[in-house]
């Protein structure tokens, strides 16, 4: 009999909830990700350190690795530190960076990886993707998606608002990733997986479009699942196109060119998204989206992000170079920087009434 469906990669366990970290040792016991409790549980020198103390004692069978940064050199200096240790399983405990470096070093060594978030900034809590600084800039490695994910709703209240900020323009960008890749579509012929592509713009408009503000639970929920599942959308659809477009280009290109002034990844993106969408003609949704960026404290103008016109010109500019082979609306029109500027100008414009 044929296969009728398809399997799709995803984490075995998925806890989102105030007080989900009391659970983790029962998670972790789960046999399909630890039959013998040998954990290696990789941390933050910070919050990452009292989160040590606070678990330690319930993870008699763990050691403890500290990531130093979100270098690959961090990762491959963790993977093998690991070497030789019979763990297993992997704990990413921390945020982006333990995360993407733990995901990365249990790739290289072959180990089931979970991911206990801290903060939300960005979607690579369950991506298939693991974003590391390396002497070239920054670098997207191909990694196994988590087994399991566990973020508690207090821990993330515990961190700074900007990283729920950041996680919101994460979110809200699938939108515009979204178009951009039925854009290459309909241009170039490029296949879009519906499922991703669903998966990944629901993501995006449930954050959206939900009232709620950071300090909800309700609403805290609502993107954490939207991260979730944008990261499970691209790996079903096997790359980045479900949540990268022109908005991460522009943010990939402010990265390269201004490395020292770069804002967060998901204040750069979100105002990429907005500035997509306006390039695209879709004026309404532009104002929406940066309607309700603005409402959570995000940033809508490169201004406030501390660029001027004339750097912000530059980037979307070079933008296209970031990501070679990547049809989005930035290469569908070609702007020259006149165009460019022009068209700025008219999204400032309309995002400021």
């Amino acid at each position: 009999m044929p296969l009728l469906t398809r399997l799709i990669p995803a984490p075995v366990v998925v806890d989102i909830r105030a007080g989900a970290l009391d659970d983790l040792t029962s998670v972790l016991a789960d046999q399909r990700i630890s039959q013998s409790g040998r954990l290696a549980v990789a941390v933050s020198g910070g919050s990452g350190a009292r989160l040590r103390e606070r678990l330690a004692p319930a993870l008699p069978g763990a050691e403890w690795f500290e990531v130093g940064g979100g270098t690959i050199d961090d990762a491959v200096r963790l993977a093998d530190a690991m070497k030789g240790g019979r763990y297993d399983a992997v704990v990413g405990l921390g945020g982006g960076k333990v995360i993407d470096c733990a995901k990365y070093s249990a790739a290289r060594v072959g180990l089931p990886m979970v991911a206990v978030a801290t903060n939300l900034s960005h979607d690579g809590i369950c991506s298939p993707v693991s974003i590391l600084d390396n002497d070239a800039g920054r670098g997207s490695y191909g990694v196994p998606t988590p087994i399991a994910i566990l973020v508690d709703l207090a821990v993330i209240r515990e961190a700074p608002i900007r990283f729920v900020r950041s996680g919101i323009g994460d979110a809200v960008s699938n939108i515009s990733a979204v178009a951009d890749w039925e854009l290459a579509h309909r241009v170039n012929g490029e296949k879009v997986d519906g499922l991703a592509a669903a998966m990944a713009r629901q993501a995006g408009e449930a954050v959206l479009r939900h009232p709620g503000g950071c300090g909800d639970d309700g609403f805290l929920t609502v993107l954490t699942e939207g991260l979730v599942l944008s990261g499970i959308a691209m790996s079903i659809a096997g790359h980045t196109r479900p949540s990268s477009g022109a908005c991460h280009e522009i943010s990939h290109a402010l990265d390269l060119l201004y490395p020292r002034r770069a804002a967060s990844h998901g204040e750069q993106v979100g105002l990429g998204a907005a500035f997509a969408m306006h390039l695209r003609g879709d004026h309404e949704g532009s104002r929406l989206m940066a309607g309700v960026l603005r409402r959570h404290g995000l940033p809508v103008l490169a201004e406030e992000i501390g660029f001027d016109d004339d750097e912000f010109v530059r980037a979307v500019e070079f933008a296209p170079q970031t990501r070679p082979g990547r049809y989005t609306i930035l290469e569908h029109l070609e702007l020259s920087p006149a165009r460019i500027r022009e068209a700025y100008a008219d999204y400032a414009a309309s995002v400021d009434d």
